[in-house]
């Protein structure tokens, strides 16, 4: 038995409200809600199909339901690129449940013709069609609002009028949402400023001016209808005793309304990315503003908490996405195509003074901190000297008489560089040459200025190392002694910073999580920082072990962890949206697939006919199975050592459920993955179940092992206390 005080002592409390006991030992199903399939045989998942996939998690054992972000993401599919942190998606309205469906269905020859399109045309996609969806149901969904409600007037309907008072954020997103519409969707970054740059006095003007005020109200009404539906199937599926687990992503898109809207929230000269690594040299910008968290906190972090309250109306646990970014946030300049020159933020910068007094005059400052590029680098592509001051004329500033330059004050990032005009200078060819240099001499530095570094005539006064200085220039070009001072600040650097980090996330995560009633976990996968786990812990976070990436990467051979030894604070998981499936790490990862097949060889018997024998009943015959190619055996094989895990939780993708049974699989094995990172194409985030929900709940089969797997990870972790 795992005896957990800190769990028993804030979530039981926090949840003690709640009908669930959310504390045991639970199995359940992760799903993106577009991807759900019902008799309704609609072309594309919606609120109220959460009804019938948790009857069926209920007769398989499954105590939880995990999805997918389900915010408006506007034009683009990715549910991690909200239009808005607390609207919900259009897509996922069911068109039929709407009152008055039926009258206008009979009376409205055009509506009835639409939406027999889209309930037909794509009927027979292996993947729903986001943006022709979304399409054809907006305007399906203008038509019925006409028609809403039955007789009046819907600017005077008083469930509306009360809904939009009791969520007064619907303003600011409606008049928003307009604007997008007039401007064709584009960017409220390039709007004209009178558009662009607002108030809460211009947004709520907006709102009430007469003309505009019946367009808004449609965006209004259909977050109420969106938020009744979802709220009703949410209330069912509590009623069943499973746990409705969301997800909320740390950042928001860079054209959201919140970052519209909450200007003093975001810090658009920034974007959070991820620092470089063996997988990403380069580093990634995710495009994503970073936040100003010291106006969040003079404000008591209402809009975080704000998220989480509207979240709570639906969830009884919530995701927590890259829960490092709530230690750092890996901040990439906004003119910067890579994240090489990227910082944390917080941060603590060493001072000019500080350089000074390591011996670093201000020549020298400028020396580490600034590029020098000699002009006979771009004049070996040019064979021709004039053409190669000409071009650096256009970046660069020449240090005196020297063939060296530095790239000019006002130059803002090699997004620059890369948009050059070199035409008549030199070849296409050599351009292209030459602007990678550009970039690569941009990215070529021991320190990175912080701040006014950007701000031609200000002298920079703060820096940090940047990613790769022991490859720069200007730090080969250092004697040891010079080097070992600064290694000796760099290292003093780090370890405040740490500290920092660690003080960061424990001012602000308890704030969060002891704002709402629901169990809060993190994405914490990738984490270095030594202290991550102490704070989630100490706040009752739980984190996330997906089971092929829980090695002891140090050690010879890098073992598989034993599943006894996972956290109790933590949630167990086969794959994640954005990782492949069982069956695809399974066959195109051999070599790690038969390491965990030996490390686990106990939950690996021969099988007898579709049924796996149990681990006690191999153990009896002393045989295990020896068969590599994936099948319905190892994944059952898979999943119940799984279930073997400590971790309070398990929860799986409903694709590594289905493999149980054969029948269920795809002939295209890539087709069954959720999103590619790195990829954007219409592909990502539009799965679909290659069955319905309720054929699934007939096949006794399948429901019989999910079921059998629940029980023994409910039996296996004995109880959370």
């Amino acid at each position: 038995m795992v005896y957990i005080p800190l769990i028993h002592g804030i979530l039981y409390t926090m949840n003690k409200a709640n009908s669930i006991n959310v504390v045991s030992p639970r199995t359940g199903i992760a799903v993106p809600l577009g991807a759900l399939v019902t008799d309704r045989n609609t072309p594309v998942g919606e609120f109220p199909d959460l009804v019938p996939l948790a009857e069926f998690c209920k007769k398989a054992g499954l105590e939880i339901i995990q999805l997918l972000p389900v915010n408006d993401t506007g034009t683009q599919s990715s549910p991690y690129n909200g239009l808005s942190a607390f609207a919900l998606h259009p897509l996922y309205i069911s068109i039929q449940d709407i009152p008055g469906f039926d009258r206008v269905l009979a009376d409205d020859e055009s509506f009835a013709k639409n939406y027999h399109i889209y309930m037909t045309a794509h009927a027979k996609d292996r993947r729903f069609n986001y943006a022709g969806l979304l399409q054809q149901k907006t305007a399906l969904l203008e038509t019925l609002y006409r028609a809403f409600p039955e007789g009046t007037d819907a600017a005077a309907d008083k469930a509306l009028a009360d809904w939009i008072a009791k969520n007064p954020w619907v303003k600011s997103y409606a008049v928003f949402k307009h604007l997008k519409y007039v401007y064709m969707q584009a960017s409220w970054k390039s709007w004209p400023k009178k558009d662009r740059i607002v108030t809460a006095d211009d947004i709520t003007a907006r709102w009430n001016d007469p003309e505009l005020h019946p367009k808004h109200l449609f965006y209004a009404w259909m977050q109420m209808t969106a938020h009744n539906q979802f709220l009703q199937a949410a209330r069912a599926v509590q009623a069943m005793g499973i746990i409705l687990k969301g997800d909320i992503p740390i950042m928001m898109n860079e054209d959201s309304c919140d970052s519209w809207s909450e200007p003093g929230i975001f810090n658009h000269t920034l974007r959070a990315g991820s620092p470089p690594d063996a997988t990403n040299p380069s580093g990634q910008s995710w495009g994503f503003p970073t936040y100003q968290w010291n106006n969040l906190q003079k404000d008591g972090y209402r809009w975080w908490k704000a998220r989480l309250i509207t979240a709570s109306d639906y969830y009884q646990a919530y995701r927590l996405d890259h829960i490092l970014g709530f230690f750092r946030i890996w901040a990439v300049p906004e003119g910067d195509c890579s994240a090489v020159l990227g910082h944390p933020e917080p941060c603590k910068p060493i001072t000019r003074a500080q350089l000074v007094k390591a011996g670093f005059d201000n020549g020298r400052i400028r020396w580490l901190s600034e590029p020098h590029i000699p002009t006979g680098v771009i004049e070996d592509i040019t064979w021709n000297h004039d053409a190669a001051v000409r071009i650096l004329s256009l970046a660069a500033d020449r240090i005196g008489s020297e063939e060296l330059w530095n790239f000019k004050p006002t130059v803002q990032g090699d997004r620059e560089l890369y948009a050059l005009d070199l035409t008549g200078l030199c070849t296409e060819d050599a351009a292209v040459r030459i602007k990678k240099l550009l970039a690569d001499y941009w990215n070529n530095r021991t320190l990175i200025p912080l701040a006014v570094s950007r701000t031609p005539g200000k002298e920079c006064t703060k820096f940090l190392p940047a990613w790769y200085y022991t490859s720069s220039i200007s730090w080969k070009s250092l004697s040891q002694e010079e080097q070992q001072s600064l290694e000796k600040l760099f290292v003093k650097n780090s370890t405040q910073q740490l500290e920092l980090w660690k003080a960061h996330a424990q001012e602000l995560l308890p704030e969060l999580t002891k704002s709402v009633p629901m169990v809060p976990c993190g994405e914490d996968l990738g984490v270095g920082l030594a202290c991550v786990p102490g704070v989630l812990k100490e706040n009752g976070i739980l984190g996330l072990r997906v089971v092929r990436w829980e090695r002891r990467w140090e050690a010879p051979e890098q073992p598989f962890i034993d599943f006894s030894d996972y956290d109790a604070l933590s949630v167990t998981t086969t794959s994640v949206h954005d990782s492949p499936t069982l069956r695809q790490w399974w066959e195109d990862e051999p070599e790690a697939s038969a390491l965990f097949k030996k490390a686990f060889k106990e939950n690996f018997p021969r099988t007898r006919g579709s049924r796996t024998k149990s681990a006690a009943q191999a153990a009896d015959t002393g045989t295990v199975i020896t068969a590599d190619s994936f099948s319905p055996a190892i994944a059952e094989s898979v999943l119940t050592a799984a279930a073997g895990s400590a971790s309070m939780w398990c929860i799986h993708p409903l694709q590594d459920f289905l493999y149980l049974q054969k029948k269920y699989w795809l002939k295209d094995k890539s087709q069954e993955r959720i999103n590619i990172p790195g990829t954007v194409s219409d592909f990502n985030w539009t799965y679909r179940m290659p069955v319905s929900i309720s054929r699934l709940m007939t096949d006794d089969t399948i429901i019989e092992k999910i079921a059998h797997i629940s029980k023994l990870h409910k039996d296996s972790a004995g109880g959370v206390q």
